[in-house]
């Protein structure tokens, strides 16, 4: 059985989303992920996922810092589908990046 572990990251879709209307540009998640998955769009005054594939598999330690719940992760069937032999043609994240579903 295929471990996510045994995954190269860039098929595991699993990283945060930024709800534009509700991010109020105050950078907690910027400053609370450590591992680079944010950066602050200064164009338009709010967080983006500058790089996705930085977000470590699980975690989803910044969505309750974010005070106006603009962060979301996928659900967590996301990690598990693709390891029990599932072929959704779509990984349910919503994320239409073609690599992973």
């Amino acid at each position: 059985m295929m471990r996510i572990s045994d995954m190269p990251r860039e098929q595991i879709p699993w990283y945060p989303t930024v709800d534009r209307d509700k991010c109020t540009g105050c950078r907690v998640c910027v400053e609370f992920c450590s591992h680079g998955t944010y950066e602050f769009d200064e164009a338009n005054g709010i967080a983006k996922v500058a790089h996705p594939f930085n977000c470590v598999v699980g975690c989803t330690g910044c969505e309750p810092q974010c005070p106006t719940g603009a962060i979301s992760f996928p659900p967590l069937t996301v990690l598990t589908e693709p390891l029990s032999g599932k072929s959704d043609e779509s990984c349910g994240c919503g994320c239409d990046c073609g690599s992973c579903g």
